[in-house]
């Protein structure tokens, strides 16, 4: 797979010095289901910053000694990754930190630009010096070179927010300042609050909000950039009404947490509709729905609800295993699978099982759950599937790189059904996202090839692999 990646970010704000490093922590470990790579969080008590950031999941790297040792502080931001082939290192462990002629800045960054190649070429053609590959050095190469000729750290990123373009949700801290910001077409979530000591909040997800005591205010609007100095918030809306708003479809039907609430619609409502929509579109004979947990079972609702079958739960997921579809990695998506989830048999054994999930990429791991139920005694397994085909690959965040790792790309839906060994298999139309949304400001790219953006010529994916392929030859030649 390619490297890039899926995150969540999360900023904080107070009027007073404060054990930011925790409000930070707890955020983090509300957005660990963004992924699950690694994290970081940078600090800032009086314009010093105070970073930790490395692999591994939030509880993992954030022992009590490292967050005790974090200063007291007004701001700090926070970042969670998750981790693609090719990608999976320690240097590109967010928030990147900037030292640079006016100042510091720490920022971290949820989406992929569609001209990524393009910048970062002319920016190396310049002499910049790359240490990561993520594109979220690359915003903060043009961010610092604009502020060198800027008045102020926001009117650097409006000026840099007329180069990049795809998708970027994205918090940056200042010394004095914390500043969020969301592209023009809003592909990926971003939100702020407010606690009751009046520590404004920004976060990928309102879930995250909740999760440190803070509410909602709103969503950022797409195009928008907000400064917050510890006292107030400022708008900054030029960039905002440029393009079309196109929300990624996909965080409804996976990644977001069920309880958040995107762009004024709850994502559990979202996919109890798909179940719903599922329900009317392939209609089936059966005596139990049952869901794939997590993301497969509002969905599953929805289905049971729809069409009167009764609802049970059938499949156990351990909870201490992280999600299969943004782990590095073929065999470790097998290796996995096997211990992810576990067969209540009572509730499956000589029934006819309607099985929800929310997508089949590869089919690997469909197969490999629909042979648990089978292995359990299921009589019949009706696949039923909250998202369309993916047919086409993603440019702005998920990791979906080329049609050659889709299942749909290859075969039809009745031989997909086949090769995963369920009896019947049927998808969400993608003309139905529309019902499931509450409106058609989405991105559907994925299922049906209408990009939003120009789309890339190349990618990093084939340039950095390219190159690797080739220093790797070059490091055999040598040995001989």
């Amino acid at each position: 797979m390619n490297i890039h990646e899926e995150c969540g970010v999360f900023g904080v704000i107070s009027p007073n010095a404060l054990d930011v490093a925790n409000i930070i922590y707890y955020g983090l470990y509300a957005l660990q289901h963004r992924g699950q790579e690694s994290c970081g969080i940078v600090v800032n008590d009086d314009g010093v910053f105070t970073s930790h950031k490395d692999l591994g999941l939030v509880g993992e790297v954030f022992s009590n000694s490292i967050l005790s040792s974090f200063p007291a502080g007004k701001i700090a931001v926070g970042h969670v990754r998750y981790g693609t082939t090719g990608g999976t290192n320690r240097n590109n462990c967010q928030p990147i930190e900037v030292n640079h002629q006016k100042g510091r800045m720490a920022i971290a960054h949820n989406g992929n630009l569609s001209n990524a190649v393009q910048l970062r070429t002319q920016l190396e053609l310049t002499g910049a010096i790359f240490h990561t590959t993520s594109d979220t050095e690359t915003i903060a190469y043009i961010v610092t070179k604009q502020r060198l000729t800027s008045g102020s750290i926001e009117e650097a990123l409006s000026h840099a927010m007329h180069i990049l373009d795809g998708a970027y949700s994205l918090v940056l801290m200042s010394p004095q300042k914390l500043i969020c910001a969301r592209d023009p077409y809003g592909f990926r979530p971003l939100c702020y609050g407010k606690t009751a000591d009046n520590v404004y909040v920004v976060a990928s997800e309102s879930a995250a909000l909740k999760a440190v005591g803070a509410e909602l205010i709103r969503n950022v609007r797409p195009g928008e950039i907000l400064v917050f100095d510890g006292t107030s918030v400022i708008s900054r809306t030029e960039h905002c009404g440029k393009k079309r708003k196109c929300l990624c479809a996909f965080e409804y039907i996976y990644f977001a947490r069920p309880d958040s609430v995107i762009d004024s619609l709850s994502v559990h409502t979202a996919r109890f509709r798909a179940g719903e929509i599922l329900a009317k579109q392939h209609p089936v004979e059966a005596d139990a729905v049952i869901g794939v947990p997590d993301s497969g079972l509002d969905a599953a609702l929805g289905y049971s609800k729809e069409s009167g079958i009764p609802y049970t739960i059938g499949l156990i997921k351990n909870k201490y295993i992280g999600r299969t579809f943004i782990s590095p990695g073929q065999s470790s998506r097998l290796d996995q699978v096997k211990i992810k989830l576990s067969v209540i048999e009572e509730n499956v054994r000589g029934k006819r099982i309607v099985l929800v999930d929310d997508s089949i990429v590869r089919g690997t791991t469909s197969g490999r759950i629909v042979k648990l139920l089978r292995d359990s005694g299921a009589a019949e397994i009706h696949m039923r599937i909250s998202s369309p085909p993916f047919l086409h690959p993603c440019y702005y965040g998920t990791d979906i790189d080329s049609e050659e790792h889709l299942i749909a790309c290859k075969y039809s839906t009745a031989e997909i059904a086949k090769i995963i060994g369920s009896d019947t298999l049927g998808y969400l139309p993608v003309n139905e996202l529309k019902t499931m949304i509450g409106n058609d400001f989405y991105c559907s790219a994925c299922f049906d090839g209408s990009y939003p953006t120009s789309v890339p010529s190349n990618t990093r994916k084939d340039r950095f692999e390219q190159k690797l392929s080739l220093k790797i030859r070059e490091n055999k030649e040598k040995m001989r």
